[in-house]
């Protein structure tokens, strides 16, 4: 059974798209997510490897925070002070739950890396960030499967 569900590519790119979605780079894995629930894929598979995928690319987000420091961020990664100063401004008035939202475009990224900067709690920042991934991608799927129907 295992070896069935490898072998349908769907999943492998729904992984990659999701990963790489949740690094910096300016990519969305949503319609993917999507196109496989409406193509008839498993709703809990689906949505399990797509949170899988997303976390684990804010894991790495994370990492070049802690990692990286301001002059990779910036000249590397490119990320700019208005996206750090957003980053900044969400821990400082939402403190570590902002990373709840770390699902949204354009400050959702940033929120990772500034969370691997200020060295948040990993066990924390997993649970944060796991869940609101968890919660977008179930909301996505039940609007797609209710649409399909």
């Amino acid at each position: 059974m295992l070896h069935d569900w490898l072998n349908q590519p769907g999943y492998v790119s729904l992984f990659f798209m999701s990963f790489l979605a949740s690094t910096l780079l300016p990519l969305g894995s949503e319609w993917l997510l999507v196109m496989m629930l409406a193509g008839g894929y498993d709703p809990l598979s689906t949505v399990a490897v797509a949170t899988v995928g997303n976390y684990l690319g804010a894991v790495a987000t994370y990492l070049v925070g802690i990692w990286g420091g301001n002059w990779l961020i910036e000249k590397v990664l490119r990320v700019s002070p208005p996206q750090q100063q957003r980053a900044q401004d969400y821990y400082n008035r939402f403190g570590v739950y902002s990373l709840l939202f770390s699902w949204l475009p354009v400050v959702g990224d940033p929120l990772c890396l500034v969370g691997g900067m200020l060295k948040i709690n990993f066990g924390l920042f997993s649970l944060l960030v796991a869940a609101g991934k968890l919660a977008r991608y179930v909301v996505a799927a039940v609007i797609t499967l209710t649409a399909v129907g």
